[in-house]
């Protein structure tokens, strides 16, 4: 196949090779015209940057560092698959750490991210992250860093997050409108940000309605295969039981989805089911899984965007702040039941 180079493009569109390699590492002297005939005819040419050649210009090594809890879980591959495809782009290598949700191999792979010199890092905490210690010491050290979906407001960084608590709002206020009353809510550790800004929207949602706070329908776990089915078994034997689950995810939705079937449960008849994420096979399910869009791939992408950026251009780059990015709620079987108006506050019982 044949190879493009800057030159071909600065051809093409009648540039300076200078304008073109400007426009392309996204600088703020191109104006955004430019940047789009430039970026528009890179990819027509199928031009990609050389990372190897690049970092001969200086002491860049062209690479950054992303740590994600688990590449299986289907929200970070699809965030992965964001930061990629910006990277690529820019002309950076990807080297990519799972801390498998350990604190202990969260502070190695920063470590060994540290060691092979990247130029910046982008990081997900895992949940057993509460100390950000490790991440202030490569702050300090001068190293650019932007979090991403589970973050944390003890570091003065840029942060990119789904609009957690909005995403939860709408899906504990979808429950109530088709009748729900007795909503549990299945979460992870409360010192996370995503469980924080999750219950948060479950709560607001509950008060808008009338609706009281209850304690005892909120359950914290890992995502542990085994734990889901006890938290359902101690919540269906409250007095009186839930008429739907709220999960702060797609995979304790799956879990729950398991132990309601197996306690012959019909959802949603008996209770309804909601997520947060969007599995791939959310919609192939029985039944197929209503739930909250997170949009993985664009939070990648921003976040990326973000941390090149701060890389290129330290001192011009946009001013920390939080960039959240709109979540969607899908309706979908699970959820999908609607049953006469009940008085606020009544309870269902089997």
């Amino acid at each position: 196949m044949e190879t493009f180079t800057i030159k071909d493009i600065a051809r093409e569109l009648n540039l300076s090779t200078s304008t073109v390699s400007r426009a392309l590492r996204g600088s703020y002297e191109i104006n955004p015209e430019t940047k789009r005939l430039v970026m528009e005819c890179a990819e027509r040419l199928n031009y990609r940057p050389n990372p190897i050649a690049l970092s001969l210009k200086g002491s860049s090594s062209r690479a950054i560092g992303v740590i994600v809890p688990q590449i299986a879980n289907y929200f970070f591959s699809q965030a992965i698959n964001g930061i990629e495809a910006i990277a690529y782009n820019r002309g950076y290598h990807v080297i990519i750490f799972q801390s498998q949700e350990s604190y202990e191999r969260e502070m190695a792979n920063v470590n060994q991210a540290m060691s092979r010199k990247v130029d910046g890092l982008l990081i997900s905490l895992s949940s057993e992250t509460s100390d950000v210690a490790h991440l202030r010491d490569v702050i300090d050290k001068n190293v650019p860093v932007v979090l991403f979906d589970r973050v944390s407001a003890e570091l003065n960084v840029t942060q990119v997050v789904a609009d957690n608590f909005g995403g939860a709002f709408a899906a504990t206020e979808h429950l109530i409108l088709s009748g729900r009353r007795r909503i549990a809510h299945l979460t992870i550790q409360p010192w996370l940000s995503i469980t924080q800004e999750r219950l948060a929207g479950y709560r607001a949602a509950l008060e808008k309605h009338g609706l009281e706070f209850d304690e005892n329908l909120i359950r914290y776990g890992t995502f542990g295969p085994d734990e889901v089915g006890p938290m359902v078994d101690e919540l269906m034997a409250l007095d009186p039981i839930p008429d739907a689950f709220f999960t702060a995810s797609d995979r304790l939705a799956v879990g729950c989805l398991k132990a309601l079937h197996q306690r012959q449960l019909a959802i949603p008849e008996d209770v309804s089911l909601i997520g947060f994420t969007n599995l791939n096979v959310a919609d192939l399910l029985s039944p197929s899984l209503s739930t909250v869009v997170q949009p993985a791939q664009e939070i990648g992408q921003v976040a990326a965007e973000r941390l090149i950026d701060l890389i290129e251009n330290k001192q011009r780059a946009k001013p920390v702040d939080t960039v959240k990015i709109p979540t969607e709620l899908v309706v979908r079987d699970s959820t999908n039941f609607v049953e006469h108006a009940e008085p606020l506050g009544a309870a269902r019982t089997l």
